[in-house]
């Protein structure tokens, strides 16, 4: 078993944004509190961050319509942002996106901070671009996301499903940092959760440092990781 050291936990709320830069030989588990939980991540280079997670690629060179345990997170130049290197509940969606402020409107009705104070309806667009720009990225920069915890079927006419209940409380899902990473999450409900009742479930994450074997299953798993991880060595050379 590999060793590793916590050295931080924290709760993200449900309706919270985070970012931060998980470090080259970082870990971070997050793990589902109460069960149902979704949170909307962003990946780009700690130190370039014109370069950021490129899902197509992700999931094209691994041959997977899904991500999970062994995957890795691909940046557009082709080096790997994190590995997946754990999934207790199988499956991150990498289709959803999220609801900007007028879609959760019209899905959950108004729930305005005159009203509710903290309890106020999020949006992940706006929480996003809120932690983006303390990183001095923008509009231009808010891409596409990976919903962690949540599954998304596709039928063999092209329909999505939204599948209930991927993820049970105690579900975690375990990211290792081969090169500086830049996170910017949301912890809000999926965009085709069918619920219409506002009730983005809470996080914890733990950050812990971790030993590069960590991600060794993740590297073999296929030719193109192992790729993948000389391209990311090589800006540490």
């Amino acid at each position: 078993m590999i060793e590793t050291t916590v050295f931080s936990n924290e709760l993200l709320p449900g309706g919270g944004h985070l970012s931060f830069v998980l470090k080259r030989g970082e870990l971070l588990r997050l793990t589902d509190v109460e069960g149902g939980a979704n949170v909307s991540a962003m990946l780009f280079n700690a130190h370039e961050k014109t370069e950021r997670l490129n899902l197509p690629d992700s999931l094209k060179c691994q041959h997977t319509a899904k991500l999970t345990a062994g995957h890795c997170l691909y940046s557009d130049m082709g080096r790997v942002l994190a590995a997946i290197t754990r999934d207790t509940c199988g499956w991150s969606d990498s289709i959803g996106g999220v609801l900007c402020a007028q879609e959760v409107v019209e899905k959950y009705g108004n729930g305005r901070y005159q009203e509710l104070r903290n309890g106020f309806f999020r949006n992940g667009a706006d929480n996003l671009l809120v932690e983006m720009g303390k990183w001095g990225l923008g509009l231009s920069d808010l891409t596409m996301v990976l919903n962690l915890f949540s599954r998304v079927d596709v039928d063999a006419h092209g329909g999505l499903r939204f599948v209930e209940g991927n993820s049970k409380a105690g579900d975690c899902i375990e990211l290792y940092a081969p090169m500086d990473t830049l996170f910017v999450i949301t912890a809000l409900q999926h965009p085709m959760d069918p619920s219409k009742t506002y009730s983005p479930k809470p996080v914890e994450l733990t950050f812990m440092k971790a030993a590069e074997a960590v991600a060794e299953h993740c590297r073999t798993s296929r030719p193109e990781n192992e790729r993948g991880f000389i391209n990311t060595q090589r800006i540490h050379a």
